[in-house]
């Protein structure tokens, strides 16, 4: 088991650099260049602050409780009675608690007020995430999604994945359209940084999937068997996500762009992580490209229906995971980690209502409680960034930085508004020479 413990130490690792800095990288370079520091601030704020917060409350309320539908934040309050041993498992779950917060930044990128973002993100911890934690991971008979429902999960397709798409799509909705949007080109400022961090966010969700073993009666035999089959799942995956996302990218636009690669590895990801241990390669290779293809799809409709989400969560992370989940119902097996075969493998619709049921129940759940939450801060500090802000850029107005100071007139020198302000003009005549 010391190589258990071992392993689990580099999965949390990876998992908390999918955050800071593969999220932050892949969202930055997607965002226009006066508001990239704020997206990757965004990202830095939410592991600082639901870090802290999962530690006090969050592992409580997600693996606390033992037969309660909702467990208690105190019982195991700043993880008393947990042992130190197991500081290894809380840090794990932590990183997922951290990511899932974090991807809801980049639908609302360039319009909501930091502030605003910085009073959702431990609220929305604590009332959405947490609790739904527990329906999914800690999977006793009263738990909802596994135990009273029994959806699949392997990973976080609902309480990851969804529950952040369709948080997303809430707030988006509530903030409104960036002005000049759809009319004004907005396009991606630096893909070199989003390709960077989408192979980050690749090379991190092994830890992810991986990481996430359900253990049988022993564990000598289980670890290696899961490890294998996730491990290779979740490459195959992503691998047919990319080919199924610029396959429908060349059908519609006539090109294959790099921006449809990156998207395509996170698709495929998204779809993976619920099913990764339940079905075979083929069944991995099948979710991967239909989810790349369908996501692809997806990301226009923000177009026709007119909700302005910026980075596209929505297309690829709600939709994603509704496809991932739903899928593990056709094409799970026995062999797998819930020991369930789909529809494909003659297991009847049992499975697959199970599944669009899982979906269903954490779409209603996320979306009402993320509703209350945002009309709230809506009414009281406000979500939206002044006009004049939004225009001359959030990076200048939140934090008095730009991230690229192309201007400036000396070397080294910072590019803050602070220092720029009380710093002294130049006085070197280097320039007078002939």
């Amino acid at each position: 088991m010391d190589g258990y413990y071992a392993f689990m130490l580099v999965a949390t690792a990876f998992v908390l650099m999918m955050t800071v800095p593969a999220l932050a990288l892949f969202y930055g370079g997607m965002s226009r260049s006066k508001s990239v520091l704020n997206m990757m601030m965004m990202s830095y704020i939410a592991a600082a602050i639901v870090g802290i917060l999962y530690v006090a409350v969050g592992w409580s309320m997600g693996f606390g409780g033992d037969g309660t539908l909702f467990a208690n934040p105190f019982e195991l309050l700043w993880l008393k009675d947990v042992s130190t041993g197991d500081y290894i498992f809380v840090m794990f779950q932590m990183t997922f608690a951290i990511i899932t917060v974090a991807l809801i930044s980049g639908a609302v990128a360039d319009r909501m007020k930091f502030s605003a973002w910085v009073l959702f993100v431990p609220v929305w911890a604590l009332v959405v995430y947490f609790p739904m934690a527990h329906m999914v991971f800690s999977c006793t008979d009263d738990s909802l999604i596994c135990g009273r429902i029994g959806a699949q999960d392997y990973a976080g397709g609902t309480a990851v994945h969804i529950n952040a798409g369709v948080a997303a799509l809430v707030l988006v909705v509530l903030l409104g359209k960036r002005i000049g949007w759809p009319k004004e080109q907005m396009r991606p400022h630096n893909l070199t940084l989003t390709m960077l961090g989408a192979g980050l966010l690749w090379m991190g969700w092994y830890g992810f999937n991986v990481g996430s073993i359900v253990f049988g009666d022993d564990p000598e035999t289980q670890f290696p068997l899961e490890t294998g089959r996730t491990f290779a799942n979740t490459t195959l995956a992503t691998m047919a996500a990319i080919l199924g996302w610029l396959l429908i990218e060349r059908m519609i636009h006539k090109k294959a762009t790099s921006l449809g690669a990156a998207s395509g590895i996170v698709a495929g990801l998204v779809a993976i992580t619920p099913a990764a241990g339940a079905v075979n390669l083929s069944g991995a290779v099948a979710i991967g490209l239909i989810a790349g293809a369908v996501c692809a799809w997806a990301v226009g409709l923000k177009y026709k229906l007119g909700y302005d989400d910026s980075l596209d969560v929505v297309g690829v992370h709600l939709v994603g995971g509704i496809v991932g989940t739903v899928l593990i119902g056709v094409f799970s097996t026995a062999e797998g980690a819930g020991g369930v075969d789909g529809l494909l493998y003659g297991g009847g619709a049992g499975s697959l209502v199970d599944q669009i049921l899982g979906v269903l129940v954490a779409i209603v759940f996320s979306g009402v409680l993320t509703t209350v939450i945002a009309l709230a801060i809506k009414f009281t500090i406000g979500l939206r960034l002044d006009e004049e802000d939004e225009v001359n850029g959030i990076d200048l107005a939140a934090h008095g930085e730009s991230a690229y100071d192309l201007h400036s007139g000396t070397s080294g020198g910072s590019s803050s508004v602070l220092a720029a302000a009380t710093a002294k003009p130049a006085t070197t005549t280097e320039g007078a020479k002939a």
